[in-house]
């Protein structure tokens, strides 16, 4: 294809990931009641001591246009999530034509790979805010009562569920460091002390609430998939070790082999 062709490819994927995320934008909005009751059921399983209003859950917004917003924010989150299929689909037949069979057989099982733990990751966090959202609103006594701005709430779920989704994606990376020679499984093994406590300092910065249990939260199923990739890391190595050796064994990986200039017999 030439470039033109290529760009004009482009311009299809990029139509039809947009008007699928508009699409399902719309219909985000028609049942945004439903999402409302899902962002806001972490805070609103809390206990009433929690609230401002102690018969009813509530969370406010500050301006006159901040109600029609944060609908179509909500609405406009939604429909991306809900357009990621296609859209990523779109990506996908983008970029696999100018990949070999071999190759397209490894991107296949990482996509996959991928989505399944950003997936797991963003589960993970759903369930875990309550426990941040009360270690945090804990501190409110004295006579203090937390009134809960709408926009600063969304923005503290979608950042909890970002983080977490974003992590759960390290087994992968360091899967695709063994494959690629940079990291072996003898040092994903030897240095296992200085990476968990790196995924613990990570967990306590990234964290937005900051509270041990959501550290604890993120860090614990974070060194449970540094096992398995390590795991993972072993098995392909053994079985590299076990393949037969190159014609020239001699050598060093980043060593020139010698080139045979004498023409071939016919």
């Amino acid at each position: 294809m030439t470039l033109a062709e290529h760009l004009t490819e482009l311009r299809h994927r990029v139509i039809v990931s947009v008007a699928a995320v508009l699409v399902t934008t719309i219909v985000a909005y028609i049942f945004h009641a439903h999402i409302m009751h899902f962002v806001t059921h972490p805070y609103c399983s809390l206990p009433v001591r929690y609230r401002l209003v102690k018969n009813r859950c509530t969370l406010v917004v500050g301006g006159v246009l901040d109600p029609f917003t944060v609908t179509l924010k909500v609405a406009l989150y939604a429909g991306v999530l809900a357009a990621s299929p296609i859209w990523l689909y779109q990506i996908w037949r983008f970029v696999t034509p100018g990949l070999y069979t071999h190759e397209k057989r490894w991107a296949t099982g990482f996509v996959a790979s991928s989505v399944l733990l950003f997936a797991m990751g963003a589960a993970f966090a759903y369930l875990t805010l309550h426990k941040g959202l009360r270690f945090l609103l804990g501190f409110a006594t004295g006579g203090l009562t937390p009134l809960l701005n709408f926009n600063s709430y969304l923005s503290f779920v979608v950042a909890m569920i970002l983080i977490f989704a974003v992590s759960f994606e390290l087994p992968l990376l360091v899967v695709m460091l063994n494959l690629v020679g940079i990291v072996s499984a003898q040092r994903l093994r030897h240095h296992w002390r200085a990476v968990i406590f790196g995924i613990f300092v990570f967990a306590a910065v990234a964290t937005p609430s900051q509270d041990p249990f959501t550290m604890s939260a993120l860090a614990v199923p974070m060194c449970l998939l540094y096992g398995v990739a390590a795991g993972i890391a072993t098995a392909h190595d053994r079985r590299v070790a076990r393949r037969p050796s190159t014609m020239y064994p001699d050598l060093s990986d980043d060593e020139l082999a010698p080139i045979d200039d004498e023409p071939a017999v016919p």
